[in-house]
């Protein structure tokens, strides 16, 4: 199956008919065939093809893990069969309808030891069908049999109020009708406006019974909004199990399973290679704890509040915040029930200054010292915050721009060609691009774990490598930005090979020297 197509249940003709016959007599097997699937194309439902992130495909981590590190990329019709083996597995032992397992394997997260212990060895059933929502399956709805009516005589749908035949309603085993219009728009506006799968209810007024999925397929007839439920559905199943994680790129609905779940760089089929234990692009050599404290940091207001500490002061009377705008230290609260007047450096009353008018004389008074320190390590916070996010966002952007070379270089190779140069003679560009974006992307990591490093000798060493691997980064795209003319073809491309080799040498020196820290616990940390 290609990565742009979706998926469709298709129903046994047997299942639930919306007329009277089906609310008096029940099938003799309403089981879902969930291992029968249409394929959906989603350029067909509205969809778009598969896109990678801005640095996805970039081939960030050591070679190495990606080999030691075992994983496949499962389509959309794949997971379905992963839930459809599961589905069955349980059946073998419980006996219920396919949907109605499904429901309950989502109500237990799909563990499926937990489903039939309960199960088997609870003694109520009763409790458990109503925990899960759902209907005895063995048990007809004796509700549902008073409420059927001839087929001959028009009712009124209780939500929108027409009048119908009763063919035109359906329902659950609830026994609650309305018609199939109402029932499409229910649906359909639980589904595409509030991302609602496995926890559709009854639209019935305090009814808590759950839709199953034949009656949301069978009512739906927009594939957009079919394939938007087919993948809520399998959303829970995928977010229960440990071994199985979607991909994060924009519209790519592919999952990546692995044999043991790590802290390790997978790749999907849409080109996006990403952390599986967070999710985040591949983020050597920093660890997912702290990115994710780094991105915490850049997302919330805490360094607006430094910058606050920094280049503000409260008043001491009414502790209004106050910003001093000129260079006079006398101060005078603007808070028209304070107007307290005090020093700027001290915070003292400014009165007792005397003939110190422009001068604080108070410097070694323990109160107006610890109000100075407060506010240099304010300032100091916040400059080594700006050092290291403005690097940090300088490679970013620097990648975004570099991401960008390949058709540049595309259009170098085939002038190079024109220069009786081989097609293998001129890859060493795509190569050095290559390179440069792996080096960019694990520059701009070596920020945030540089961020959260204390001091000692182990962070000098990586700090010079580090220096020496950026150093390299940008004469190598320096050399890739230039122009090429033909006096230069073979001096240029011996100085890339040079300088690309020279920076796959330096990223993994840097790399390997981190991941030994790691493994005899070198590195201290600053806890932000």
């Amino acid at each position: 199956m290609d990565s742009d197509e979706g998926y469709n249940y298709e129903y046994d003709d047997e299942e639930e008919e919306c007329s009277e016959d089906s609310a008096e007599e029940e099938p003799e097997d309403d089981t879902l065939e969930l291992g029968e699937v249409e394929l959906v194309d989603p350029a067909e439902a509205g969809g778009e093809r598969d896109v990678c992130g801005e640095t996805g495909g970039s081939g960030l981590g050591p070679g190495h893990d990606e080999e030691d590190y075992r994983f496949e990329v499962l389509t959309a019709e794949q997971i379905l069969q992963h839930m459809v083996e599961c589905i069955r597995e349980v059946n073998e032992v419980i006996q219920n309808p396919a949907t109605i397992t499904r429901i309950l394997l989502s109500h237990f997260n799909w563990d499926k030891e937990k489903l039939m212990e309960r199960q088997y060895f609870d003694g109520n059933l009763e409790k458990l069908f109503s925990e899960c929502h759902v209907i005895n399956p063995s048990k007809k709805s004796r509700t549902r049999q008073m409420n059927t009516r001839s087929s001959a005589q028009d009712m009124p749908c209780q939500i929108c109020y027409l009048n119908y035949p009763n063919s035109y309603f359906t329902g659950l085993e609830c026994g609650h009708k309305f018609c199939m219009q109402c029932w499409s728009e229910y649906l359909t506006t639980k589904i595409i406006e509030e991302g609602m799968g496995q926890t559709i209810s009854c639209p019935a007024h305090s009814c808590d019974i759950l839709v199953d999925d034949n009656t949301v397929m069978r009512l739906i007839t927009d594939s957009k909004v079919k394939l938007k439920y087919q993948h809520l559905i399998t959303n829970s199943f995928v977010e229960c199990n440990r071994l199985l994680k979607w991909c994060p790129a924009p519209d790519c609905h592919h999952v990546v399973k692995v044999q043991y779940p790590d802290a390790k760089p997978v790749r999907c089929k849409c080109g996006r290679q990403f952390c599986f234990n967070c999710g985040e692009n591949w983020h050597d050599p920093v660890k997912c704890k702290w990115l994710r404290k780094w991105i915490k940091k850049c997302d919330d207001d805490s360094e607006t509040s430094n910058w606050i500490a920094a280049n503000t002061k409260e008043c001491p009377k009414c502790h209004v915040t106050i910003e001093k705008d000129g260079g006079c230290n006398h101060m005078v609260c603007r808070n028209q029930n304070c107007k307290a007047e005090f020093c700027w450096v001290c915070l003292g009353p400014w009165e007792p200054h005397g003939s110190a008018w422009y001068n604080c004389n108070r410097y070694n008074e323990d109160d107006a010292k610890a109000a100075r320190d407060a506010q240099e390590r304010s300032r100091a916070a916040l400059q080594r915050y700006l050092f290291y996010c403005n690097r940090y966002m300088n490679h970013m952007q620097s990648l975004r721009f570099e991401h960008k070379l390949y058709a540049q270089v595309k259009q170098k190779m085939e002038e190079m060609q024109q220069h009786n140069m081989s097609w293998i003679e001129v890859q060493f560009l795509k190569k050095a691009v290559d390179v440069l974006c792996q080096c960019r992307a694990t520059l701009m990591y070596t920020y945030v774990f540089a961020f959260y490093l204390k001091k000692n000798n182990q962070s000098i060493i990586f700090e010079n490598n580090q220096a020496d691997l950026e150093n390299a980064t940008e004469v190598l795209s320096g050399y890739l930005e230039r122009d090429i003319s033909q006096d230069s073809l073979q001096d240029i491309k011996q100085k890339v090979q040079d300088k690309y080799r020279y920076c796959e040498s330096r990223r993994r020196v840097l790399l390997q020297h981190v991941h030994e820290g790691y493994e005899k616990d070198l590195w201290e940390y600053i806890e932000d």
